[in-house]
C-alpha cells in the first residue's frame, strides 16, 4: 500500500516556466525603445515644418542646408533605433519559441504521467473499481486508509487535469503571441527600409545644397564679414551693459556701507537675493528650458569650420536656433531685463540678468518686456526673427559676468 501512495502521489508541483527575468528586462528596453522613437519622430515632424518654411523663399540658403543635415542626423538616429526594435522583436521571438517548446514538453510529460497513474492503479487495485476496492477492506482501520487514500487520489487526478488544462491555454497564448510578433517584426523592418530609402534622398538633396552654396562663394563670403562685425556689435553690447550693472552693485555697495557680498569666484558684489538667484541660476546648469519651444542648434559655440567654404571657420560667443518662423522666445530662468536694443543683422537684442549671470537673446522681430521689467522662467520676451531666406534663427548667449559661456552646458538635452 506505501508503495502504491507514493507512486501515485508523484505530482508535479509546478510547470517549469522561462525564467522571467529577462521578460521583465525585455519589457524595460521596449519603453526605452518606445520613447526615443517617438522623441525622434517628433524631431523628424518638426525639422519637416522649417525646411518647408525655409524653403518658401525659392533660394537656396544656409539655413536649408542646416534643416537638412539636422534631418540627416535624426533619421540615422531613427534608423538605429529601428534596427535596435527588430533585434529586440528577435530576441522576445527566441524567448517565446523556448518557452513554446518548454510548455510542449511539459504538457507531453504531464500527459504521460498522467496516463501511468490510470494504468497503475488499475493493476494494483487487480481490475476492481476504487469503490469496490475501499469496501472490500477487512479491518475498519484498512477501510480508513483505503478511504483516505481514495480522497488523495481523486485530488491528485483532479490536480494533474488542471494543469494539462492550464499549460494547454498558455502554450495556445505563446503560440499567438508567437505569430504576433513575426508581424509585429516584419512592419518594423517596412519601416526601417522606408527610413532608408528618404535617407538616401535627403542625401541627394545636400548634395544638391551644397553644390549650388559652393557656386555663392563670393555672396558667402560677404555674409561672413557681415556676420563677424555683427558679432562684434553684439559683444559690445552686452558688456557694456554688463559692464554698466557692476557699476551699480559697486555704487550701491558703496552707498549702503558695503553690506553687498561677493559671491564665490566673483569680483561683483552683490545682495543677498543676487546671490540667492545667481546660486539658483548656477544650480540649473544643464537643466534650463530652451529659449524656444521646438529648434535644433543650426551653429554651436565656439570655432567652426565653415559648412561649404574650406578654409574658412566661424566664431559663435553663442548658439544659434533654427525654428519655426513667427516662434515666441522665452526667458530660461527668472530674472530683470537689463538692456534692450537693436543690431543691424541680429534685429532685436534682450539682455536678462540672473545674479551675476546673464543671458542674452537676438534676432527678434518683437520686444515683448521693458529695461527693468522682472521676468519669470518660460516668459515669452519676444518673437523670432525671419530673414528674407525665409530661416527664423534666435541667436541665445550665457555670461558669467563678462566672460562667456557654451550655452550648450546650460539647457536641458545638450
Amino acid at each position: 500500500m506505501k508503495k502504491a501512495f507514493y507512486i501515485f502521489f508523484f505530482i508535479i508541483g509546478t510547470c517549469p516556466f522561462l525564467d522571467q527575468s529577462a521578460t521583465a528586462q525585455t519589457a524595460k528596453s521596449r519603453v526605452q525603445l518606445e520613447r526615443e522613437k517617438e522623441a525622434v519622430q517628433q524631431k523628424l515632424l518638426e525639422f519637416d515644418k522649417i525646411l518647408k518654411k525655409t524653403a518658401e523663399s525659392k533660394k537656396v540658403t544656409l539655413g536649408q542646408l542646416s534643416v537638412v543635415n539636422k534631418q540627416l542626423e535624426t533619421r540615422v538616429t531613427y534608423i538605429r533605433t529601428l534596427s535596435q526594435e527588430v533585434s529586440l522583436i528577435n530576441k522576445e521571438i527566441s524567448e517565446t519559441e523556448k518557452k513554446i517548446k518548454s510548455l510542449e514538453n511539459d504538457l507531453e510529460n504531464l500527459k504521460e504521467e498522467y496516463a501511468q497513474m490510470v494504468y497503475t492503479s488499475s493493476k494494483l487495485n487487480q481490475g476492481l473499481t476504487m469503490t469496490t476496492f475501499v469496501f472490500s477492506s477487512s479491518t475498519f482501520k484498512q477501510f480508513y486508509m483505503r478511504l483516505k487514500y481514495l480522497k488523495q487520489y481523486t485530488d491528485a487526478r483532479k490536480k494533474q487535469v488542471e494543469q494539462i488544462e492550464s499549460v494547454t491555454k498558455e502554450l495556445a497564448q505563446q503560440r499567438v503571441r508567437l505569430e504576433d510578433k513575426k508581424v509585429e517584426k516584419q512592419q518594423v523592418i517596412n519601416q526601417e527600409e522606408q527610413q532608408r530609402k528618404q535617407l538616401a534622398q535627403a542625401k541627394n538633396e545636400q548634395q544638391g545644397i551644397v553644390s549650388t552654396l559652393t557656386k555663392q562663394e563670393v555672396e558667402l563670403r560677404k555674409k561672413i564679414v557681415e556676420a563677424k562685425k555683427q558679432q562684434e556689435k553684439l559683444n559690445n553690447l552686452i558688456k557694456r551693459a554688463i559692464e554698466d550693472e557692476i557699476r551699480k552693485a559697486e555704487a550701491e555697495a558703496k552707498k549702503s556701507n558695503s553690506k553687498a557680498t561677493k559671491s564665490s569666484g566673483s569680483s561683483i558684489p552683490m545682495t543677498p537675493e543676487a546671490t540667492a538667484l545667481s546660486n539658483s541660476f548656477a544650480g540649473n546648469k544643464g537643466k534650463l528650458p530652451w529659449p524656444v519651444e521646438t529648434g535644433f542648434v543650426s551653429k554651436k559655440y565656439g570655432t567652426h569650420p565653415h559648412p561649404t567654404l574650406k578654409g574658412i571657420v566661424e566664431d559663435n560667443d553663442g548658439v544659434d536656433i533654427q525654428t519655426s518662423p513667427n516662434s515666441n522666445v522665452r526667458s530660461v530662468f527668472d530674472g530683470e531685463v537689463i538692456k534692450i536694443g537693436t543690431i543691424p543683422g541680429y534685429g532685436g537684442t534682450i539682455v536678462i540678468k540672473h545674479g551675476e549671470y546673464y543671458t542674452m537673446y537676438s534676432k527678434l522681430k518683437v520686444i515683448s518686456v521693458k529695461t527693468g521689467e522682472k521676468v519669470k522662467a518660460k516668459q515669452i520676451v519676444g518673437q523670432v526673427y525671419t530673414n528674407k531666406d525665409g530661416v527664423a534663427e534666435v541667436h541665445f548667449e550665457t555670461w558669467k559676468g563678462l566672460q562667456p559661456m557654451n550655452p550648450a552646458g546650460w539647457l536641458a538635452g545638450q
